[in-house]
């Protein structure tokens, strides 16, 4: 709220308090004992006389007055407190971050000058921006790991999960078989957004400036993070470290295939809950009904040899009981050649206390290592990247999918009356907002973010879910203000420039004015729907298409909601250059189109075929076999070879 505002309230409160006490004193008199009393009786034979009318209203004013004093100061008794405790759990500065901060201020005071640098390629200005810029990363991410509501990770395993994710969508995009043009975003069956913990585990990831150095509690014990003998969890985190230590080793499954994972039936359900049926076995996973089957599933010859030694990451196979073993099997199993995890306390191995943040006590070799620790959804959804868990019935669906419909005004109409600019919001390519065709720089960085998401929703959006969408994994009553401001801002700052209000607000959706504002993906989306319903000459309406696509979507932006919306853009510009292939009747011209959505998408296996197949029909063996390895070149380098297909699934 800004100080206009403020000072208007607090008139306001004080025109309340003040206001009616003088009114009532000077028309009526102080609320006293002295006030004429009337007999029961005279009051039910004749309530409505002039002196128990006036009494009347004199004690419902008064109790008015007192009604609004309460909560005038219990709302400043609460807010007074919520100060205090704030106060108590500021963090004081150690002598030497106050050293620190002392010789970083007397620096900047030096290097300060009058005017403030514009980075032009992020739009940025400010130290202050930088700090809310990078506000996410310190709300998720803390020294050693990655907080999201549901759980934990450390720094290797999110980052695992970020390159997991990155590796669905380079299979979708493989995978897709471009067809003849349909209405903007009916292709999208397949585009559903990945689940909120892997969402948030991305954001928190992208947003931190660099790797930072791992944590010496966890490098000590490289097995997983538990020790070689065994080990029994207890206490209120056990559950959740026992989901971590799953998440972890299926992560590593898919990057060494030597890592096996067996868990009991009864574990699983202890772990996943409802969703414990979904859980598939597969590569690097085996269900075992009791201690007894895992040790049969450990010496069975398609995991037997594991065992002979750890991975080449320096990670063992993994075992995961519900109870502990009996004496003879325990034996075997706290060899050392394997990590085994007891979901409670276990006599012949050392038993860990894990508490709800992942930390571990009451053992001598762990002490103060924090461990990966998840709760069931948090599970459940980092288990899609993966490919261990079915998805979700198709009547219940987790994740809607990505919706982007055509602008109720296909060619907006700029308003010139006032000052005559015009504004372009370009999103395909790098996001850049132009005015009269000159750049203006954007503030924050979460404004060019919130610029592309209104510019995906030409219909608007509910500031609650355009929120959680650029900040997620944060709480929610931060941010509404977060949001509030970031928009303001901007439409503060374009009003100043050109006079008219770029974004529109009714209740609580937000929306870019189509009658002031131009947006390149618009016209994408008006060609995309006019070459999937016309009749007449639709090649010349599919080159359309391919002309209004002048780059990716926020090109270079590595924001996760962005990734389905940028997919849905390619999908249709590449069944353009397709439709163009297929119905060219020159080879060499067709031939001309499929290289063109190559170059959009070097990843579709679709495109790479059907261009090999005309260059052997045209006699060019040679460089169909060229273009195939260099296809398969790139696969590999992306580690989107057959052998790591097992992960795809249904995701």
């Amino acid at each position: 709220m800004r100080w206009p505002q403020r000072a208007a309230a607090m008139l306001l409160t004080t025109v309340l308090l003040v206001g009616p006490p003088i009114l009532l004193v000077r028309l009526v008199g102080w609320p006293t004992t002295d006030t004429p009393r009337v007999a029961l009786w005279q009051w039910v034979h004749d309530p409505l006389t002039e002196q128990n009318l006036t009494l009347m209203l004199m004690v419902a004013a008064w109790a008015l007055w007192a009604f609004i004093a309460y909560l005038v100061t219990a709302t400043t008794a609460t807010r007074l407190w919520a100060g205090v405790r704030w106060l108590r759990h500021l963090p004081l500065p150690t002598p030497w971050q106050a050293t620190a901060t002392g010789i970083a201020g007397a620096a900047a005071l030096t290097i300060t000058t009058p005017t403030t640098p514009v980075d032009d390629h992020q739009g940025t200005t400010t130290s202050t921006t930088t700090n809310t810029e990078h506000d996410n990363a310190k709300q998720a991410d803390t020294a050693d790991g990655i907080t999201v509501r549901g759980g934990w990770l450390p720094h290797d395993i999110a980052d695992q999960v970020t390159a997991a994710a990155g590796l669905i969508w380079l299979r979708r995009r493989r995978a897709y078989r471009p067809s003849r043009p349909r209405r903007y975003a009916e292709n999208a069956e397949d585009l559903a957004a990945l689940p909120a913990t892997v969402v948030a585990v991305q954001s928190a990831t992208v947003s931190r400036p660099s790797p930072p150095s791992p944590a010496p509690a966890a490098s000590a014990l490289p097995l997983f993070g538990f020790p070689p003998t065994g080990v029994g969890l207890v206490g209120p985190g056990a559950l959740n470290a026992a989901r971590g230590l799953l998440i972890t080793a299926l992560l590593a499954t898919a990057r060494q295939t030597t890592v096996v994972l067996v868990i009991t039936r009864r574990a699983v359900d202890m772990l996943l809950g409802p969703a414990a049926p979904r859980l598939r076995p597969g590569t690097g996973l085996r269900i075992a009904d009791n201690p007894a089957h895992a040790a049969a599933l450990l010496a069975a010859p398609d995991t037997a040899s594991v065992l002979s030694g750890p991975a080449d990451d320096g990670r063992p196979p993994v075992l995961i009981l519900d109870e502990p073993p009996p004496v003879s099997l325990a034996n075997i199993l706290t060899t050392g050649v394997m990590t085994v995890a007891v979901l409670g306390a276990w006599p012949q191995a050392p038993t860990w206390h894990v508490e709800a943040d992942g930390h571990t006590h009451a053992s001598k070799e762990n002490t103060g290592l924090r461990v990966c620790v998840l709760d069931p959804v948090a599970t459940a959804d980092l288990l899609t990247v993966t490919g261990h868990l079915h998805p979700p019935a198709p009547d219940t669906p987790t994740h809607p999918l990505p919706r982007a419909q055509a602008p109720r005004q296909t060619t907006p109409h700029h308003d010139t009356t006032r000052s005559g600019k015009r504004v372009l919001v370009r999103v395909l390519g790098e996001p850049t907002l132009l005015i009269d065709g000159t750049a203006m720089a954007v503030r924050r960085t979460a404004a060019q973010q919130a610029l592309v998401f209104l510019a995906v929703h030409p219909d608007g959006v509910d500031s609650h879910l355009m929120a959680e969408a650029l900040w997620p994994g944060l709480p929610g009553h931060r941010l509404t203000g977060r949001l509030y401001t970031t928009l303001s801002e901007m439409r503060t700052a374009v009003r100043a420039t050109t006079g008219i209000d770029m974004i529109d607000r009714t209740g609580d959706r937000y929306r870019l004015h189509s009658e002031h504002v131009d947006v390149d993906l618009w016209h994408l989306i008006a060609a995309v729907d006019h070459a999937a319903s016309t009749l007449l000459d639709p090649a010349t309406a599919w080159r359309a298409v391919i002309d209004a696509y002048t780059g990716d979507l926020a090109a270079g932006q590595p924001w996760p909601w962005l990734i389905p919306y940028r997919e849905t853009a390619r999908r249709h510009v590449l069944d353009a250059y397709a439709a163009l292939a297929a119905t060219e009747p020159d080879s060499k011209e067709a031939l001309a189109y499929l290289q063109g959505g190559i170059r959009i998408d070097p990843y579709n296996a679709d495109l790479h075929q059907r261009a090999a197949r005309i260059l052997n029909d045209l006699g060019e063996h040679a460089a169909a076999t060229s273009l195939t390895d260099r296809y398969t070149r790139r696969l590999a380098t992306a580690c989107l070879t057959h052998e790591n297909t097992h992960m795809n699934g249904r995701t």
